[in-house]
């Protein structure tokens, strides 16, 4: 799989405050696996080298309003969610209890996701882009290549990653620029990913291949 700007993008999922500071609601299970794969320094890095090089970056972001703590059934990691309120807003159409909140950027991606040329889609509501804009916008622009990095690997990019190869698009995935939960009953999130990646993915690269390609 060849990376060009003109026909590549960067896709990172849920780059947000809590699956990714140590203050998030869900660090006490992915915490571990951040740091084994030194997560927040790898999506850093890939946000600069896109930048520099000139590839266009989209954010697909977790967002969770007031109006779906009504929703009536879900999975276990779903109403998880909506009991402990993560990815909160209390405003779909203003930015009112956002900022610092668990749903914000983390502070060190802001920089990249705030500099004006970020794509920032409408919210995934549960794992996969079936329920945002994001195919839209990347075909609006005709890209035909993404590099999918983010959280949680075995959820929001695992889906993101079957929805995109169904829609045609040739995906890798950025194995150490993600982490996943340890769940004491339900087992090592992360572990399954990767299984599925391999399984799946035009390509499943490091953070250090990816931008020598990216270069």
């Amino acid at each position: 799989m060849q990376f060009n700007p003109a026909d590549t993008a960067l896709v990172v999922i849920d780059p947000q405050n809590d699956v990714l500071s140590e203050k998030g609601l869900s660090w006490a299970l992915v915490g571990d696996s951040i740091q084994e794969n030194n997560t927040v320094e790898n999506l850093a890095a890939l946000f600069a080298e896109s930048k520099k090089q000139n590839y266009q970056t989209f954010i697909s972001p977790h967002y969770l309003y007031p109006h779906d703590q009504g929703w009536k059934y879900g999975g276990i990691v779903e109403e998880l969610m909506l009991k402990s309120r993560e990815f909160f807003r209390p405003d779909p159409l203003g930015r009112e209890g956002l900022l610092g909140s668990g749903a914000d950027w983390l502070d060190r991606f802001k920089p990249y996701i705030e500099d004006g040329s970020t794509i920032v889609v409408s919210p995934h509501k549960m794992w996969g882009p079936q329920t945002n804009d994001l195919v839209l916008q990347l075909r609006k622009r005709r890209i035909n290549k993404v590099i999918l990095a983010g959280m949680l690997a075995n959820l929001c990019v695992e889906s993101h990653l079957r929805e995109l190869l169904e829609q045609g698009f040739e995906v890798a995935v950025v194995k150490d620029a993600t982490a996943a939960p340890r769940h004491p009953t339900i087992g090592d999130g992360y572990e399954a990913a990767l299984i599925n990646y391999g399984f799946l993915a035009n390509a499943v690269l490091s953070t250090s291949e990816t931008i020598t390609q990216l270069g």
